[in-house]
């Protein structure tokens, strides 16, 4: 069966059985019943599959309540609760309210391009099953940013009917600019009134030299004129009313690197880190060595290790100054947990739903509660960066 009628058919089924496919996507019965269906699909197409029923409100909402020490405020910001879906599933701006009636406290849409591009030539997405980890080389494949823009503010304008919720906006540059400032520039331009934040993303592995925007007299001209730019389009608004910006680095840096972007982000009071984007590297107990082979960043399990890691680094060397987002192999509550004890105040998801369903976010933030409280937490706040309190006072270092 030809893989376009394959689709045909599950959309058809789909749309024909909205009724039942609230159950379907439900999670017990993820594995028995819709992940095999998607696996026929490549798992691009399962992607976009997923979005198309996101976007029609076909998957179930997280009827849940959440324990109140879970709910945060950044950047004077309320959110709901810390788990956020990451930039790469939602990159058009199509599902955002599906999403956070799903569950989560925040999604980044993204990453937007100024201009419309395909990205690299597919097939660019493939599934380490064994190692429930996914190896992507998209290259920034977007709609553009005046469509994005266009349907963020058409959500705005029925602000009443949307679902509670922070949105980020993640940043992109077209692979063709040659003067990455004017790329940034155009998206914070565009998005500065409507986005909670703004994630300046500069380390995807997929785009030819962009990783070189974090050299150090690279990145501190950047950050210094969009921010520049985010002032001057919204000065009528007051500082703590504009939206904080982010970077997005890579987990792939030396220390000597990381510490030259964290202090350029404290010279210039960037508002937080998202840490991290996917590797380059391979693990050698990857089980999957023959797809480990194909060119892209790598997310999943395998990064956990690698991106919590550098969320500590960056806590010790900020001595907590920086909001940090936590991303990277997040599958489990106490994935999570982990990454907000080294330092991260928010948590962001997104190749753990594509394994395991939606009902991954109920399951976090359940288990996420138990933790906090079970270590006698009343707030997620309490737990940021305890570890790395704890390992710096056995040092003797400042905590």
């Amino acid at each position: 069966m030809a893989l376009r009628l394959k689709l045909r058919l599950i959309r058809t089924f789909v749309i024909t059985s909205s009724g039942l496919i609230v159950y379907t996507i439900a999670d017990k019965f993820y594995e028995p019943v819709l992940k095999p269906a998607l696996q026929l699909l490549d798992p691009e197409s399962a992607h976009d599959f997923a979005v198309f029923a996101a976007k029609h409100g076909l998957v179930p909402k997280d009827k849940g309540k959440d324990w109140s020490g879970l709910a945060c405020e950044v950047w004077g910001r309320q959110f709901e609760n810390p788990i956020g879906l990451a930039a790469g599933f939602d990159k058009h701006g199509e599902c955002v309210d599906a999403m956070l009636s799903a569950g989560f406290g925040f999604v980044e849409v993204g990453s937007v391009t100024p201009e419309p591009q395909e990205g690299n030539p597919k097939p660019r997405i493939f599934r380490l099953e064994k190692d429930r980890a996914v190896i992507n080389r998209c290259g920034f494949n977007s709609v553009g940013s005046s469509l994005v823009s266009e349907r963020l503010r058409r959500r705005l304008a029925h602000i009443h009917s949307a679902q509670p919720g922070v949105v980020g906006v993640n940043l992109g540059k077209n692979k063709d600019t040659e003067d990455s400032k004017l790329d940034y520039e155009k998206g914070v331009v565009t998005f500065a009134d409507i986005a909670d934040y703004l994630v300046i993303n500069i380390s995807s592995p997929n785009t030819p030299n962009l990783r070189n925007l974090q050299q150090k007299n690279q990145l501190a001209d950047l950050l210094e004129h969009v921010i520049a730019v985010r002032d001057a389009s919204l000065k009528e608004r007051s500082p703590k009313a504009r939206p904080p910006i982010l970077v997005k680095i890579s987990p792939d840096l030396t220390d000597e690197e990381l510490q030259d972007i964290v202090d350029i982000c404290l010279k210039l009071s960037v508002d937080g880190m998202v840490i991290s984007n996917t590797t380059v590297q391979r693990p050698h107990d990857l089980v999957e060595a023959k797809l480990a082979a194909e060119k892209g960043g790598l997310s999943g399990p395998p990064l956990k290790d690698i991106s919590t890691s550098i969320i500590q680094k960056v806590y010790r060397m900020t001595d907590g100054r920086l909001v940090i987002i936590g991303v990277g192999g997040v599958s489990s509550a106490e994935d999570a947990y982990d990454k907000i004890r080294a330092g991260a105040s928010l948590i962001e998801l997104y190749t753990a739903l594509a394994y395991e369903g939606p009902g991954i976010i109920r399951k976090i933030k359940t288990g996420l509660s138990e933790l906090l409280q079970r270590d006698g937490f009343q707030s997620v706040q309490e737990a940021v960066g305890k570890n790395v309190l704890v390992s710096s006072s056995q040092y003797g270092m400042r905590n």
